[in-house]
């Protein structure tokens, strides 16, 4: 019998239930467990149709969306053969990249981080709030985004569901300084953000644009960084337009995600490194997110 899931369901599921099953993806990428091509495009006359696949041994599924038109995401899960679920919304989609971005703050922010920074107010803002909760003890949160109205409503969100301490600011320096983690996500195609604000030993995640020509940051904040890491190295390998990194030294140097986690790469030893994480989406995650749903 086939499971339909919609947001209601993936509303009940715990932060750490996520970010254990993205955590245990991103393990599986990096031994070769985990099937994770590049997502694919189709261009139609109603919008963009974009598809991420991705799968193991005993279980695979896809995730199919249009850009350019309102339209829910679905996801679909096989399991030993067998069509298991699907799910229909956006909720899986935003708790997904929300707990790989835990997973990523988790393995790169100082033990005692504790003061979270955010620009950005949208969905993607939120997801990355819900999940790095359960993964530092937040003290302090403090939200950034260009209309007063939206930042000032997204932190009274932040602090009614979420019970976070978070107060809106009213400029992008005042979200990153004197914080520990920082997140970007804008749909910004020029840079929000200036590395002098940074404060020593901070973790960042970037979640919006990140191509040659349109990304919310620059070459500066990876020349800053001792690491620089992404939950998917061939995700960023094809996009089109290039990564803005592509062809610079910082690409370079970039490692996945699993080679953190694993301790292949070290975290820089100076406790005042910054560290980058890239997010991209690792391919296969979305039905890996559907089986903690269902369990």
């Amino acid at each position: 019998m086939v499971t339909i899931v919609t947001d209601r369901e993936v509303g009940q599921l715990p932060p750490r239930s996520a970010i254990a099953a993205m955590r245990a993806a991103v393990l599986a990428a990096h031994r070769g467990e985990l099937v994770a091509p590049p997502r694919a495009a189709l261009d139609l006359a109603g919008g963009r149709l974009m598809v991420t696949a991705g799968g193991t041994d005993r279980w695979y599924g896809h995730r199919a969306y249009l850009v350019g038109a309102p339209a829910d995401q679905v996801v679909v899960l096989v399991e030993d053969g067998r069509l298991r679920a699907v799910a229909v919304g956006d909720l899986l989609g935003q708790y997904r990249v929300g707990a790989l971005g835990a997973v990523a703050a988790d393995a790169l922010a100082r033990p005692d981080a504790h003061r979270l920074g955010i620009i950005g107010t949208g969905a993607q803002a939120y997801a990355q709030a819900w999940a790095i909760r359960a993964v530092r003890d937040l003290t302090a949160v403090t939200v950034y985004g260009r209309d007063p109205d939206r930042r000032a409503g997204f932190a009274r969100r932040l602090r009614d569901e979420l019970g976070l301490p978070a107060v809106a600011a009213t400029e992008p320096a005042a979200a990153v300084r004197d914080h520990d983690i920082v997140v970007l996500a804008t749909n910004s195609t020029t840079p929000v953000l200036d590395p002098g604000w940074l404060s020593p030993g901070t973790a960042v995640t970037t979640l919006g644009p990140k191509q040659a020509g349109r990304s919310e940051f620059d070459l500066r904040l990876a020349e800053a960084a001792a690491l620089i890491t992404t939950d998917s190295v061939r995700q960023l390998d094809g996009y089109d337009p290039p990564f803005v990194l592509a062809g610079t030294a910082a690409r370079a140097g970039m490692v996945g995600l699993g080679a953190v986690l694993t301790g292949e790469r070290a975290l820089p030893a100076d406790p005042a490194a910054i560290r980058l994480y890239c997010s991209v989406g690792l391919a296969g995650t979305e039905p890996a997110l559907l089986r903690a749903v269902l369990a």
